[in-house]
């Protein structure tokens, strides 16, 4: 997988430099794309409905999400290790289960910050009155790191820190992404306990169900972007400065404008939009990321567009499949729109990432291995 900049280049540390096919990808393409959902579809379905319906929002969405900065770290700061040590069999398994580790050490910290340490509350769906749960008050704070983490891998290049070694580059990275979340959960967010939680009450101006609704839709930009686009249109701008610039603003301000477009002018409610936000990225990832450079023979224009048809198209379809989906499960504390929006956003588009950017599409592709 590669995640082209907007130069033109990989982003900051693609595994590709340490394990790359044998053969171009778009020869394989869209065969090995399509074979990869044998992978992807059935692990997505656990991650959606392993723990019940209600259960896997309440309790895997934040661990998800607190996971995406660390699979940003491992995918492009680290080039994939420390799996690439060991075979490529092996190497995506150990990856990922060490980033699950690390995602439930983020979603204690967040929990900290959310209340109190709360061991029960970290895996019960239903804790009871006197308990800090994940979900929602945390979501903020891992939506907000994951958000800043892809801004500086992707959109920023990596800038300044691609100067450094990927180890050290990566976790600054990480941290620095961590402390912009941090600021941001406590100075903007506002967080409404649920009723006999141990949640801290916090009176910042902006809702953390509307801050979560444009967080995806930031990320949505950036899937479009610098996923499905790589990067286009800022990859024209040869002036670094210029160039980074345009791609913040015009990235951050677009989420921010089209929540204020589709809540404020539209009316829609801000879990619907997160929903369907969630279904974008989600088709942004399957045919930019799993079916990456199959529309390799056409022009770029031509691509660019076909791209965003298609990715508009499949958010209609999952949107329309997931929202039947969910009305048929015994959900009571959350919407339909929640689970729509775990179900693709945490669990589709982070099964899709998992297999491509950290997996590398093992088994379906042979790779060369490095130690």
């Amino acid at each position: 997988m590669t995640v082209v900049g907007p130069t033109g280049r990989e982003a900051v540390g693609t595994a590709a430099r340490s394990r790359a096919p044998e053969e171009p990808i778009s020869a394989r393409q869209p065969a090995v794309g399509l074979l990869g959902l044998v992978l992807v579809v059935p692990i997505a379905a656990a991650l959606a409905i392993g723990a019940g319906g209600e259960g896997s929002v309440r309790i895997l969405a934040p661990i998800i999400t607190y996971s995406l900065p660390l699979v940003v770290m491992v995918a492009f700061w680290w080039a994939d290790w420390p799996g690439t040590r060991f075979r490529a069999s092996k190497a995506g398994w150990i990856d990922t289960a060490l980033i699950a580790a690390g995602a439930v050490v983020l979603t204690v910290i967040g929990q900290a910050l959310a209340g109190h340490l709360d061991p029960t509350g970290l895996f019960d769906p239903s804790p009871g009155p006197g308990h800090v749960p994940t979900f929602p008050a945390t979501l903020p704070l891992a939506g907000t790191a994951f958000v800043a983490m892809l801004q500086l891998t992707l959109v920023g290049e990596g800038w300044p820190l691609h100067r450094l070694r990927p180890l050290p580059a990566g976790l600054l990275a990480l941290v620095l992404s961590w402390i912009v979340a941090v600021v941001v959960y406590l100075t903007v967010v506002e967080v409404e306990p649920i009723s006999g939680s141990e949640v801290t009450a916090r009176h910042g101006p902006v809702p953390g169900a509307e801050l979560g609704a444009v967080l995806v839709l930031i990320s949505a930009w950036q899937v479009l972007g610098y996923v499905s686009w790589r990067g286009w249109p800022f990859a024209t701008i040869d002036n670094r400065a210029v160039r980074l610039t345009a791609a913040h603003v015009t990235v951050l301000c677009g989420g921010i404008l089209t929540f204020f477009i589709a809540h404020r002018l539209m009316g829609f409610e801000t879990a619907r939009i997160a929903a369907v936000a969630g279904c974008f990225i989600a088709a942004g990832l399957v045919f930019g990321m799993l079916l990456e450079d199959w529309l390799a023979p056409l022009s770029p224009r031509t691509e660019r567009a076909t791209l965003l048809l298609a990715t508009l198209a499949l958010t209609a379809v999952l949107s329309i499949v997931l929202t039947a989906v969910a009305r048929s499960l015994p959900l009571t504390g959350i919407t339909a729109d929640d689970w729509v929006e775990h179900a693709a956003l945490n669990a589709l588009s982070t099964s899709i990432i998992l297999h491509v950017a950290i997996g590398r599409r093992w088994p379906f592709l042979r790779h060369q291995t490095s130690r």
